[in-house]
C-alpha cells in the first residue's frame, strides 16, 4: 500500500487557516502545504471543495499498486474538523485535556460562540475602524462580552482551560489577535492584562513563527512544501 501525504490548501493570514496550521504542527502531522490567495483560487481546490474557503485538507487514502486500486480522497474543509483530525491521530501536548471528560464539550461550545457570534461582530468592528465609521464603538462593545469572559478565565489559570495550552487556546488565538490589532491603542490600554500576556506568549513563540512562515504561492510554481514535521 502507498500512502501519500495529505494536501493542505491554506491562506497566510486567514484565522481559520492559521489555527489549523498551528494544531497540525502541534500534532506533528506532516502535510503537503499549498499556499493560495483568495483572488486566485486553484481549480484543483474548487473541484473538491466548491465553497472556495480555506483551509481545505485532502486525505489521500492508500492505493494498492499491485491490485491497481486507484487512490481515494477524503476532503475536510472546516478548520475545527482539521484540528480534531490531527489531534485524534496524535496529541503529544494533550491539547484535548483527555483526562477531563467535560473538557472537549466545553471547548467546542466556546469555539462555536467564537465562530458564530464573536467573529461576525469582530468583522464589523474591523470594517468600521478601517473606514472610520461612526459605528466603530458600538461594534467594539459588541465584541467586549466575549473578550471579557476570556480575560476572566485567564485570571484563574495561565491558559484558557488550565495550566497548559489546549485546543481552545489555539482555536481562538488568531481571532483575539485580530481584535487586538483592530485598535491597538485601545487594546493595550484596556482591562485585558491577562489576555495581553496570553496573546504575547503565543505570538512570540517559535510555534507561531513556524505556523506563519510565508511560503511561495502554489499556483506560481506548483511546488508543495512538507509542513508539520
Amino acid at each position: 500500500m502507498v500512502v501519500a501525504l495529505p494536501i493542505l490548501y491554506s491562506l497566510q493570514n486567514c484565522p481559520y487557516a492559521m489555527r489549523a496550521r498551528l494544531v497540525i504542527l502541534l500534532a506533528q502531522q506532516p502535510v503537503l502545504l499549498r499556499p493560495i490567495t483568495m483572488k486566485n483560487k486553484p481549480a484543483e481546490m474548487l473541484a473538491v471543495s466548491p465553497k472556495g474557503t480555506v483551509p481545505v485538507l485532502i486525505l489521500r487514502l492508500p492505493a494498492d499498486i499491485d491490485n491497481k486500486i486507484k487512490e481515494k480522497q477524503q476532503v475536510i474543509d472546516e478548520s475545527l474538523d482539521i484540528m480534531l483530525w490531527a489531534l485524534q491521530r496524535n496529541d503529544p501536548e494533550n491539547l484535548l485535556y483527555s483526562e477531563r471528560a467535560d473538557a472537549l464539550p466545553e471547548m467546542l461550545k466556546i469555539i462555536e460562540e467564537n465562530d458564530k457570534q464573536f467573529k461576525p461582530s469582530l468583522e464589523k468592528y474591523k470594517h468600521a475602524k478601517r473606514f472610520h465609521e461612526k459605528t466603530e464603538e458600538s461594534f467594539r462593545l459588541a465584541c467586549e462580552p466575549f473578550i471579557q469572559r476570556l480575560e476572566q478565565r485567564l485570571t484563574q489559570h495561565e491558559f484558557l482551560m488550565g495550566a497548559a495550552p489546549s485546543l481552545l487556546d489555539y482555536a481562538l488565538l488568531p481571532f483575539v489577535r485580530q481584535f487586538s490589532k483592530a485598535n491597538r491603542h485601545l487594546f493595550l490600554q484596556g482591562p485585558y492584562s491577562h489576555l495581553q500576556h496570553w496573546l504575547n506568549h503565543h505570538v512570540q513563540s517559535h510555534l507561531y513563527a513556524r505556523a506563519m512562515f510565508k511560503y511561495p504561492l502554489w499556483l506560481d510554481s506548483h511546488e508543495e512544501f512538507v509542513f508539520g514535521e
